[in-house]
């Protein structure tokens, strides 16, 4: 093994995947398959996430796709259950689920904003619970990654709740990052750009467009391959083992930028 595959190899361990069927966190697990890693895809559309635990089977590597809804506590832990079931342990927790939406403030309804709310932040919560509390009882030590956002701080315009929620990911990180640290267990955030995905297209006008390359200094948006490398890194007990709490940008420099 080269020095390369030593410091992040990722053989041997088991990777859950929340919210693996769809672009982004897709993209990460196929990252991860291709460094060694088993994967378990968590997804609510179970024709997407089986669809992506079955395109990686090319890379020799254990994976399986379960249905969940992530903000419902009962279905995580049927799903942790199942999962140390037939893998063993849980080594990497990659919190991927998201919605979005740009209804003005004012025109807010409760249900739209408690909806954001769980599917972006109370998903993280449970999640981290259930496969940390995992983690920490089979005692392997373990990295999580949540996916906050650059609207995290300061938040972005148009996208009040999803704002506010990806705030949330960025405290939830760090509070868990001090506790956990005593059981080798590190948890980070990474904050993507502008990425092409479908929930962000349709709030992506060509006016919008404009204004985000004009704030991003590699004027482009992101392709999903590029989170890979930091999800690898972040996902490596060895070339990151003294990270955690940090929060990884990969944004183009648009949170670089202030006019």
């Amino acid at each position: 093994m080269s020095y390369l595959e030593e410091l992040y190899s990722l053989e041997h361990k088991t990777a859950v995947v929340i919210g693996g069927g769809g672009v982004l966190a897709g993209c990460m697990a196929e990252g991860l398959a291709r460094a060694g890693a088993d994967i378990v895809i968590l997804d609510l559309n179970l024709e997407n996430a089986t669809k992506k635990a079955g395109e990686l089977k090319e890379f020799k590597v254990k994976t399986s796709a379960i249905m969940v809804d992530a903000s419902d506590k009962t279905d995580l832990e049927k799903a942790a259950a199942q999962i140390l079931e037939d893998f063993g342990s849980v080594d990497i927790l990659i919190n991927a689920p998201g919605i979005n939406s740009a209804t003005p403030f004012l025109e807010i309804a409760e249900e739209e904003y408690e909806k954001i709310m769980n599917v972006n932040l109370k998903s993280m919560f449970l999640a981290c619970q259930i496969f940390g509390g995992k983690m920490i009882e089979k005692g392997r030590g373990g990295s999580i990654i949540n996916i906050a956002s650059v609207s995290s701080g300061p938040p972005l315009s148009r996208v009040f709740t999803y704002s506010l929620s990806k705030a949330g990911v960025v405290n939830l990180t760090q509070f868990l990052a001090k506790d956990w640290a005593p059981h080798n267990i590190r948890v980070n955030a990474l904050a993507p750009g502008f990425f092409p995905a479908e929930q962000n297209r349709k709030i992506l006008t060509q006016e919008r467009i404009d204004s985000i390359f004009r704030h991003t200094p590699m004027n482009r948006f992101g392709d999903p391959e590029e989170l890979v490398g930091a999800t690898i890194w972040l996902a490596s007990e060895k070339a990151s083992s003294f990270v955690t709490g940090a929060v990884i940008r990969v944004d183009g420099g648009f949170t670089a930028m202030t006019i």
